[in-house]
């Protein structure tokens, strides 16, 4: 048993500079990417994005413009990762929350990093299963920060949809087409309503169709009113009808849910400080327990009996949250 901890330990003192050095390598080569020719690599990114999410390949000819102008563009990654599912998802939850990141080169960077953390902590005699969480965490952790930022813009956009339709309604009374009142839109809002009528602005004029385009950004936002917006559009297109009126009504119903639901978390704001206190009761009980009395704590960390004990507290613990979270998440 000694010689074989031996042997790991020799494989892990070799292994931890070869693999270290190559991450090094590898993030050193990501910095001067970055660096080189900014607009560039935004332009390439916001391409590399359209073809992972938003252009179906049963779709017009038209949208063939991004993959063929991507098709000499693409990395060895991207090539390699986009027939994945996971990417793809990856890359929308991306493009959700407004990251210009890419979903192959983000899995390649988290999992070295991850097996890096792995090795150093077996290096620093940490058990197997902690060093596996702790890699495990490097990963998942970008990803709980991105979907938190995703929420975040989706729900500021939302906010922003009354003002979007206010405007068009302007735009369309004044004379002015649905492009051209996509366009403004784009250019006198701020994000993120502004940069995602500018794409869609930007992929019209690149010859895909309006509806395509407009449906593209309700793919990509991910948020039901900008949905009901697209289906009236191509609606109103396809049989006629004031477009202008049509927008006012929706607009009157986004505001009139924004309200509802701002009554409904002042009502429920009890009930989630109530579940944050009972969440954070327990941790902080047992860190002032372990400073008064170790020894009484310890049996809880050392003791098989006490780690299945706390084992069970813990799960128990994430089902009231959960609980506690749906009880006060109301939807309008």
């Amino acid at each position: 048993m000694g010689s074989l901890q031996d042997q790991i330990s020799m494989l892990t003192v070799f292994a931890l500079p070869m693999a270290g050095g190559a991450i090094l390598a590898y993030g050193l080569y990501q910095l001067w990417y970055d660096l080189r020719k900014p607009e560039q690599k935004r332009l390439q990114q916001r391409l590399r994005e359209q073809t992972f999410v938003q252009l179906p390949k049963e779709k017009s000819s038209h949208a063939s413009i991004l993959r063929k102008s991507l098709g000499q563009q693409k990395k060895w990654a991207d090539v390699l990762l986009s027939k994945y599912g996971l990417v793809q998802k990856i890359q929308k939850s991306f493009s959700q929350a407004g990251v210009e990141w890419s979903a192959s080169r983000f899995l390649i960077n988290t999992c070295s990093m991850g097996m890096l953390v792995v090795l150093l902590s077996m290096a620093a005699s940490v058990s197997a299963i902690v060093a596996v969480g702790l890699g495990v965490l490097v990963p998942v952790g970008p990803m709980m920060f991105i979907s938190h930022k995703g929420k975040a813009r989706r729900k500021k956009l939302n906010y922003q949809l009354p003002d979007v339709f206010d405007l068009l309604c302007q735009a369309l009374r004044a004379g002015h087409s649905l492009a051209a009142g996509i366009q403004l839109i784009g250019q006198q809002l701020p994000d993120p309503a502004g940069i995602e009528f500018r794409r869609c602005f930007h992929e019209q004029n690149l010859g895909i169709k309006l509806e395509e385009a407009l449906r593209n950004m309700a793919d990509r936002v991910n948020v039901l009113d900008v949905s009901f917006f697209v289906t009236a559009v191509t609606v109103q297109r396809q049989t006629g009808g004031d477009l202008a009126e049509i927008l006012d009504k929706i607009s009157k119903v986004i505001r009139d849910r924004i309200k509802i639901l701002g009554q409904v978390k002042a009502l429920t704001a009890e009930g989630r400080m109530s579940g944050w206190v009972l969440s954070a009761l327990p941790i902080l009980v047992f860190f002032v327990a372990k400073a008064l009395n170790p020894e009484y704590v310890d049996i809880l960390l050392h003791e098989p009996d006490g780690q299945a004990l706390l084992g069970a507290a813990v799960v128990m613990q994430i089902m009231g949250m959960l609980m506690i979270k749906k009880i006060v998440n109301i939807k309008i």
